[in-house]
């Protein structure tokens, strides 16, 4: 199967740690095997011997059994736990690879693909499904074949013993591989639609948990308890669908290989009547066939987990076969040595091919340092405008030019490592303050850590904070305000420096002072850089260089707000309707 082969990639660094896991563990299940040959020999050649006296048969009791102790006792602990640990190290370590590249994967998806995608679902691919597919490398790659070599060497010993009674213990075979084959072909399908249902479930708490302010504050415990109820329901009935079919083929293949022993208990019973047998081959026989179908058991509870398995590499590997929409193009350059003048070149953009376009022919020319403000109603394109510039977003038509330059050529992290962004609603994350705003410059010292809060007008609250610039601000920052999350955020772009400036909605959620502290900082921050500000307060721009008004995806307007002032058009009457409103 394909899935499986892709998987083996990941399995190939590996392979000697798992050739040598296999080799300690065919000694660990040799060694049981002596146990019937031990009973055979202790019936036959001691307790039924008539060669030796009393005392000479209790001397080759002691011996054996002393042989036999110190196998059990010294030998096979060490041997048992250093298969079980490599086992699970190997196991362990091809979780981590895969882990690893699938973050990677994740942080390379595009906006596009977050906007259609629930986090929970995502989170339930990367840590439940790649758990489960561990027991592929421990089950298939390792105990089957241990089990499939048990077989083997039992076969070999039984057939030494007695042919006739070896092939009596085989009648069962051929009907134990066609019902594994017939039962555990649907279960994988049940096995996917059950992991699915259960990354439903996990997306749908993953969302409550986040919002659980806003089922507090509507009161709404009651239809929301109604509502996970029926995402549980639902994985419910698969997770009883998928056990119902396991419990049919663990039914009908244990049946199947408890018959055999019956068989060879009565072929062998009727043997030693007849002469034909030993009592002590018999007992030895009976033994070797519990050693026979315990591992065909065993396997077919590893055909159950590899069943879940091979389901869990699929959705594994359909998240990693998700498409990068923003992607660098084939001999892409480092970015380098910005100035900062950017151009748009009737650039036109729209979200999904089946919508319309959020942007209209743009041709727009930004000098290297120049404040540009973008201002308008809801929905004329400011913030998607803006998007396009770090590459969120590729035009749907036309090109930007970064120093003449079109940015589809420039490797896509260099280009962002060269553009700044603070937005209305920034996300923290739950570490230190220094931690949070080092997310800027990771490497940075402790002395550019504070600078950079000085800049951001937030150093003085953090040496208020209880552990200041160690004080951990909780998940999404909710431990701070929204304005010191703001200065937080604004630190992280002080020490990150770049040429380059987004503000998108920077201020537009805070107090007023709040507001005025933040707004001194972002000027501060502006000078000396290409500065973009989509706001909708119009009196925080007037500063700008210059003014953008958009309206339906199209620039209406532009000019420095004196002069958009006189002309008296869209954006004069919407500066007097804010002005009488405030």
């Amino acid at each position: 199967m394909d899935v499986i082969k892709r998987y083996l990639k990941f399995v190939k660094p590996y392979r000697w740690q798992i050739i040598g896991t296999i080799l300690i563990g065919l000694i660990k299940f040799a060694i049981p095997l002596l146990i019937p040959i031990l009973i055979k020999y202790v019936i036959d050649d001691i307790v039924g011997s008539s060669e030796l006296t009393s005392n000479e048969k209790t001397s080759e009791l002691i011996k054996i059994m002393g042989f036999m102790l110190v196998i059990f006792l010294i030998v096979r602990p060490p041997v048992e736990y250093y298969r079980q640990y490599f086992a699970q190290w190997t196991g362990n370590k091809i979780l981590y690879d895969i882990r690893d590249r699938l973050y990677d994967h994740t942080q390379k998806l595009s906006f596009k693909f977050y906007s259609n995608t629930k986090a929970g679902e995502i989170i339930s691919r990367v840590i439940n499904d790649v758990e489960q597919t561990k027991n592929f490398v421990v089950t298939g790659l390792m105990n089957l074949w241990l089990d499939g070599a048990t077989i083997i060497i039992a076969l070999c010993i039984m057939f030494s013993m007695n042919v006739k009674l070896t092939i009596v213990s085989l009648i069962a075979f051929p009907f134990y591989a066609i019902s594994v084959k017939y039962f555990f072909g649907r279960l994988r399908g049940y096995t996917r639609e059950r992991s699915q249902a259960l990354a439903e479930v996990q997306s749908y708490l993953h969302e409550r948990v986040q919002g659980m302010a806003v089922i507090k504050s509507f009161a709404i415990e009651d239809h929301e308890q109604n509502q996970f109820q029926t995402q549980n329901s639902n994985f419910l009935q698969k997770a009883l669908k998928h056990t119902s079919w396991n419990a049919k083929a663990f039914a009908v293949v244990n049946t199947i290989t408890d018959i055999s022993p019956l068989l060879i208990i009565g072929y062998a019973g009727y043997e030693v009547i007849q002469g034909n047998l030993t009592i002590g081959t018999m007992a030895a026989f009976i033994a070797y066939i519990d050693r026979l179908y315990n591992p065909l058991r065993r396997m077919v509870n590893s055909s159950t987990t590899l069943t879940q398995s091979i389901a869990s590499m699929d959705r594994v590997f359909e998240y990693i076969d998700e498409k990068y929409d923003i992607d660098d193009e084939p001999g892409a350059v480092e970015c380098k040595d910005v100035k900062g003048k950017i151009e748009f070149q009737n650039v036109s953009f729209k979200y999904d091919e089946k919508e319309n376009e959020v942007l209209e022919n743009i041709d727009l020319t930004i000098q290297q340092g120049e404040t540009i403000a973008l201002v308008g109603m809801s929905g004329g394109g400011k913030s998607s405008l803006v998007s396009l510039i770090p590459r969120f977003y590729d035009p749907t038509s036309g090109g930007i030019y970064l120093d003449g330059t079109d940015i589809r050529q420039f490797k896509v992290r260099s280009l962002r490592d060269k553009i700044g962004m603070v937005l209305q609603d920034n996300i923290l994350f739950s570490d230190s303050v220094s931690a949070n705003i080092r997310i800027g410059k990771p490497e940075a010292s402790k002395e550019e850590v504070i600078a950079a809060a000085k800049a951001a007008n937030a150093h003085d609250f953090i040496m208020n904070l209880p552990n200041g610039y160690d004080t951990k601000v909780g998940e999404r920052g909710v431990k701070l305000s929204g304005g010191q999350k703001q200065r937080v955020a604004i630190a992280r772009i002080f020490i990150k420096n770049p040429p380059i400036l987004i503000l998108d909605e920077a201020t537009s959620a805070l107090d007023l002072e709040s507001e005025h502290l933040i707004q001194e900082s972002l000027e501060q921050l502006a000078k000396d850089r290409t500065t973009f500000i989509v706001a909708h307060r119009l009196s925080t721009i007037t500063h700008a260089d210059r003014i953008i008004l958009m309206e339906h995806g199209k620039v209406i307007e532009s000019g420095p707000h004196y002069e958009l002032m006189e002309a008296k058009g869209n954006y004069y009457r919407l500066f007097q309707v804010q002005q009488l409103d405030q």
